[in-house]
C-alpha cells in the first residue's frame, strides 16, 4: 500500500476553504485513477509541534508504481491545479508527504 499524507494547516479563511475544499478539491481528487480509498481526518489535537494542523487527508493507492502513475494522470494535474485556488485561503501551503 502506497498512500499520499496531505496535512492543513487551520486556514486563515476557515469558511472559504471548507467551501472550496469539500464542493470543488475533493470531488476533482476523487477522479484520480486507481484511487483504492480516500479519507479526510479533522485535526482535534496537537502535541510536540508549532503546527496549528486542521485537516489531513490520506489518499491510498495499491502499491508505489501506481500511486506515481495516477499522480501523473490528468485528473491528478487537474487536482494539483485546484490546489492554487485552494491555497488562497490558507497561510500557506499543506504538507504533502508519500508513504508506504
Amino acid at each position: 500500500m502506497a498512500k499520499v499524507v496531505i496535512m492543513y494547516e487551520k486556514p486563515k479563511d476557515v469558511e472559504g476553504f471548507e467551501k472550496h475544499y469539500f464542493k470543488v478539491h475533493v470531488p476533482l481528487g476523487k477522479k484520480i485513477p486507481n484511487l483504492k480509498k480516500d479519507s479526510i481526518h479533522r485535526v482535534i489535537q496537537n502535541e510536540n509541534t508549532d503546527l496549528n494542523l486542521y485537516l489531513i487527508t490520506i489518499l491510498e493507492f495499491e502499491n508505489m508504481s501506481t500511486l506515481i502513475d495516477s499522480l501523473a494522470s490528468p485528473e491528478a494535474k487537474a487536482t494539483e491545479e485546484d490546489g492554487k485556488e485552494l491555497f488562497q485561503y490558507l497561510h500557506k501551503p499543506p504538507i504533502i508527504t508519500i508513504i508506504e
